[in-house]
């Protein structure tokens, strides 16, 4: 809500001054004044983000094996590391990242970085969500890292998620946003109708992901991959059977649906930063 203030000296005392008569109507003409309003600054969705990434770095302690996210959130987590690492307030710690885009960015800041086969065990990974529900499962993948993603997150002993309050669903597939599947080139067309066609009472629809650079090629992953994006109508209700008949697809490699690895999420809103857990 909007403030409203007067703004005064507080050297001198406020004295009112007498306004001087007019000398044709004998009367008194009151000068305006005006009263400032100030509100509140309105926070951007990536003030949002940024609040949500730097509240998830306070649970990383020195000489911890990171996972690190990819994505627009998660990138906001990896300039903070490298921020801490800088100066000093971190140390010894070592990042695996999720995709080519944030192994970048963390050589960039000079992020200790090692692999899976190196480091099996991961301490805490912290990524963004693309839809949060409210059982803390999560679509993810939109950024086209799903497959490291999930690689990463699965070896994690916790998983902490950042998001702003756009991401919050009652039902995953409920934004009618994109839930991504990474499927193999070979006869992806074959694979893109087979996903469409075992959807189709929820009113999915089937696209192939492309490049986003103006022409029509085809998005490929890290990894040499498509991807189909499903648009769902109507929420899956239920995301296990959902993820179990998507996998059971011969060339599909893996898919946007991150259920039951999320160990806290943390929700950055107008009103302030909310840590959900289960």
């Amino acid at each position: 809500m909007a403030s409203l203030s007067l703004h005064f000296s507080s050297a001198t005392p406020f004295v009112p001054r007498a306004t001087p008569l007019n000398p044709r109507t004998r009367t008194r003409t009151l000068k305006p004044f005006s009263i400032r309003s100030q509100s509140a600054p309105v926070l951007s969705q990536d003030d949002l983000k940024r609040l949500a990434a730097d509240k998830a770095v306070e649970s990383v302690k020195s000489g911890m094996v990171l996972g690190l996210g990819t994505g627009s959130t998660a990138a906001f987590v990896v300039d903070k590391l490298g921020l801490l690492l800088s100066t000093g307030q971190l140390s010894n710690i070592v990042g695996i990242p999720t995709s080519k885009r944030t192994q970048e960015q963390a050589a960039s800041l000079n992020i200790p970085l090692s692999t899976l086969d190196l480091h099996p065990h991961i301490d805490l990974a912290i990524d963004g969500a693309d839809e949060v529900d409210p059982n803390l499962d999560l679509v993810k993948g939109r950024g086209g890292a799903l497959l490291r993603e999930k690689m990463v997150e699965a070896a994690s002993s916790s998983f902490i998620v950042v998001a702003d309050d756009s991401k919050l669903v009652s039902g995953l597939g409920g934004s009618g946003l994109a839930m991504p599947v990474e499927v193999v080139q070979f006869c992806w067309k074959y694979n893109l109708v087979r996903l469409q066609g075992l959807f189709k009472e929820l009113g999915c629809e089937a696209k192939l992901r492309v490049a986003g650079d103006g022409s029509e090629k085809p998005y490929v992953t890290d990894n040499g991959n498509y991807i189909v994006d499903l648009y769902f109508k109507n929420p899956i209700q239920d995301g296990f059977a959902a993820g179990k008949e998507i996998s059971a697809m011969e060339g599909v490699v893996e898919h946007g649906l991150f259920l039951g690895m999320a160990t806290s999420v943390i929700i950055a809103g107008k009103t302030g930063v909310e840590v959900m857990t289960k």
